[in-house]
């Protein structure tokens, strides 16, 4: 696929309401989870969904679809409690799928999808939305939590209950972003996050589980104790899918350590506030910044 020169003021986005476009839509999903029906949403879903409440945003470059995401409203009830509050004090849009095709990545679509989600969720006067992530995935927690403002309080291992030996790959981070809240209006308005890792360090923020970066690949050590600090610093691979290619046993350690790691930290009501990839000891590395509390305006 050719990419014109004007790329940036050819890029648009909008809504996919019509069946060709949900056509697109599945055949764009292709690219990423393959050809198994059971792995891809299919276009009578997407209709229900862009119709009824939800909403499927896409990337067009002329008439290529290059990139999408899908919302849909939701609540975050134990339907099974007595004592729930109704569905709608507690709605949320949950995203799924944003997919942006590799020749068009790092050229903010993602970024760009994600903002014309928000302001759906501001004219439906939904505060949340909410989607899960790999939690090794660096460019993803650069995109979530350092670009958009989201922040994470959750973790779920083995989120979507698949079978050994792929339940370590089903590990997620549950992202929750306020739409309204004030770090994530600073985000829109283009005054993101300025700290640096060593600024992170001179604060004292400890590196929880401090690698072993004397080879070809960081090594994970295993984290001792929760910190009494206010911030800590989590590290992961700085290209994951690069690990992941080259060396799949460390790879494998990696998904065991992350698991021990966020499974205690989260516990310890530590939030994640802010993701930093930068030159540390001699190779570009990356860390999740976790915070211990976190005004999340559900009050206000």
């Amino acid at each position: 696929m050719r990419i014109r020169q004007d790329f940036m003021d050819a890029i648009r986005i909008e809504r996919l309401l019509t069946t060709a476009q949900h056509d697109q839509a599945v055949e764009l999903q292709k690219h990423y989870w393959g050809i198994d029906a059971s792995n891809l949403v299919p276009r009578h879903m997407l209709f229900s969904i862009s119709h009824y409440g939800g909403h499927i945003l896409g990337a067009y470059d002329g008439k290529d679809l290059v990139g999408f995401v899908i919302g849909f409203v939701g609540t975050d009830i134990d339907v099974d409690d007595r004592d729930a509050r109704p569905a709608m004090a507690n709605l949320l849009i949950m995203s799924k799928r944003m997919l942006v095709l590799p020749a068009y990545r790092g050229r903010n679509i993602g970024y760009r999808l994600k903002m014309a989600q928000r302001d759906i969720a501001m004219k439906q006067a939904i505060r949340l939305v909410t989607w899960t992530v790999d939690p090794l995935l660096a460019a993803n927690a650069h995109l979530n939590i350092r670009k958009l403002g989201a922040v994470i309080q959750r973790f779920s291992a083995n989120y979507f209950g698949l079978d050994e030996p792929e339940s370590l790959r089903a590990d997620r981070l549950i992202v929750e972003w306020w739409v309204a809240h004030r770090r994530v209006v600073a985000r829109a308005a283009g005054r993101g996050s300025k700290l640096t890792l060593r600024q992170y360090l001179d604060v004292r923020a400890p590196i929880v589980n401090r690698s072993d970066g004397g080879g070809d690949w960081l090594v994970p050590r295993a984290m001792t104790a929760v910190p009494g600090s206010s911030f800590a610093l989590v590290e992961i691979p700085a290209d994951f899918r690069e690990l992941e290619a080259a060396h799949r046993p460390l790879a494998g350690q990696w998904r065991y350590h992350i698991r021990d790691v966020f499974s205690k930290m989260l516990a310890a009501d530590f939030v994640v506030t802010d993701f930093v990839s930068d030159q540390f000891e001699g190779r570009m590395r990356a860390f999740y910044l976790l915070s211990r509390h976190f005004d999340d305006d559900r009050k206000n």
